[in-house]
């Protein structure tokens, strides 16, 4: 049980330093250069995870390094992006937080994990959460940030169940750096031919770019994943809910976004779902 709660402290920092990313991409990067913007986020993570790795992908690990890649990294970083400077950095970390109930549904037939009453539970009790956290806020909500924030999450969820069902004595490490590196190269690619020249970024916008590579990619991506070798999907799907309130909270303290009663108690609801859906993990199936 301590064990247990060890990795849900680590899958826990990822959810909390994504919660940031809105903010502070809102905050120091441009917005009229989103593929940019993505590329700048995971290449240089990759490439730093790729020096600490040394290792190549081997057989079947190239092509699932290209799907995870661009689920994960590639076609999801550039959505975030869009939605991060359309939506308020609160509303937009909200709504990743409908991740864990998808990915409590998609573990059952991709990775045999069948959820178990109480997960559901949690997942439900935090999407309550969630509403009350969008209905309490009082900034105008952009629809095609929504779009962008959805799809998003449904990616991130598809890609993040796989890359549980795909565990092998392949290190977290390794895996991390293949799909960030991947797509960060693909994102380059289309950047350059889509937008041109990388954007000059000024002081504020480089310490913010290396914060969203170094810390809110490699840092995060690395502890989810090392967090799903050791724990069920859905088990950690559920921590993902920590993400809108570290964004409701920085966006108050950073951005100056309002908090309203509702949010608060939406912000409760949400983190009683998460200490619930930890009661129980998934049943599994004899598939792996």
């Amino acid at each position: 049980m301590e064990t247990k709660w060890l990795w849900l402290a680590v899958a826990a920092i990822a959810p909390v330093v994504w919660g940031s990313t809105y903010v502070v991409t809102a905050e120091t990067m441009p917005a009229d250069a989103p593929l940019w913007g993505a590329a700048l986020r995971a290449l240089p993570a990759g490439l730093v995870l790729l020096a600490l790795s040394r290792r190549f992908p081997r057989g079947e690990w190239w092509w699932r390094s290209i799907v995870l890649g661009v689920l994960n990294v590639g076609a999801f970083f550039v959505l975030v992006y869009v939605a991060a400077h359309l939506l308020p950095s609160s509303i937009a970390a909200m709504l990743m937080a409908l991740a864990p109930l998808v990915i409590l549904v998609l573990a059952w037939p991709l990775a045999a994990e069948r959820p178990a009453p109480l997960s559901l539970g949690g997942a439900v009790l935090g999407f309550a959460g969630v509403v009350l956290l969008v209905s309490g806020a009082e900034d105008r909500v952009e629809p095609w940030g929504i779009a962008a924030s959805v799809a998003a999450m449904l990616m991130s969820s598809v890609g993040f169940v796989l890359a549980r069902r795909w565990r092998d004595a392949t290190r977290a490490l390794d895996m991390t750096a293949w799909q960030l590196t991947i797509g960060g190269l693909s994102l380059t690619a289309v950047a350059a031919l889509v937008e041109g020249a990388p954007p000059a970024l000024d002081a504020q916008g480089t310490l913010g770019a290396g914060y969203l590579s170094l810390v809110a990619t490699a840092l995060a991506f690395v502890t989810w994943f090392t967090a799903l070798r050791h724990l069920p999907a859905g088990s950690v799907g559920l921590i993902g809910l920590l993400n809108p309130v570290a964004g409701v909270a920085l966006g108050a303290a950073v951005a100056g976004e309002n908090i309203t009663p509702a949010q608060l108690l939406g912000m409760g609801v949400t983190l009683g779902g998460v200490l619930l859906g930890q009661r129980w993990s998934p049943q599994r199936s004899r598939r792996n």
